[in-house]
């Protein structure tokens, strides 16, 4: 890989941090929320030792960014870029999430759009692993343009299996959508 999965990037609302060991409580603040993980296969994350986990698997893939609302300052979530595929040209954009405040206001597609812009230049597909019970992220990936191509059967980090649909976007139906 001879790019960054991890630089600082930003559009007109949002900017992406590179996500630091110091960035732990401003995110959990967000996380701590229980909403927010209703549909999610982890549905427990909001708990301070599971989110730990999350976090350390976050700094781990050194793809992982705060994101941080450029008007009031505030952290209002995370994404990240992970197991990238040379073989395959692709890379992952996942375990998002935002504050309950910042759903439906178009963030997602803001987010997603900063992200796919970027990665596009060096990857010619991204996928998405969405939990099978996830309705609202399958809606949003499928906003964004990815299409549902499978089903995947992933352990998750308490050793469970748990069923996620994939979602691919190519780079020529990124470049070819409508803004």
């Amino acid at each position: 890989m001879n790019f960054d999965i991890q630089p600082l990037l930003e559009n007109e609302r949002i900017i992406l941090y590179p996500l630091q060991e110091a960035d732990f409580e401003s995110l959990y603040a967000v996380a701590a929320d229980p909403q927010i993980w209703e549909q999610h296969p982890n549905n427990d994350r909001w708990k301070q030792e599971v989110f730990r986990l999350f976090f350390a698997g976050a700094m781990q893939s050194k793809g992982a960014f705060k994101l941080v609302d450029k008007v009031t300052g505030k952290v209002i979530g995370s994404t990240r870029f992970y197991n990238y595929n040379q073989q395959e040209n692709s890379i992952l954009i996942g375990y998002t999430f935002y504050a309950t405040s910042y759903w439906c206001k178009g963030i997602n597609r803001l987010v997603k759009g900063t992200m796919l812009d970027y990665i596009f230049q060096f990857v010619s597909k991204v996928h998405f692993h969405v939990g099978a019970a996830n309705i609202r992220s399958q809606i949003a990936v499928s906003r964004i343009g990815a299409e549902k191509i499978g089903e995947l059967e992933l352990i998750s980090a308490t050793g469970v299996p748990q069923t996620n649909f994939v979602y691919q976007i190519s780079k020529e139906a990124w470049v070819a959508s409508p803004a």
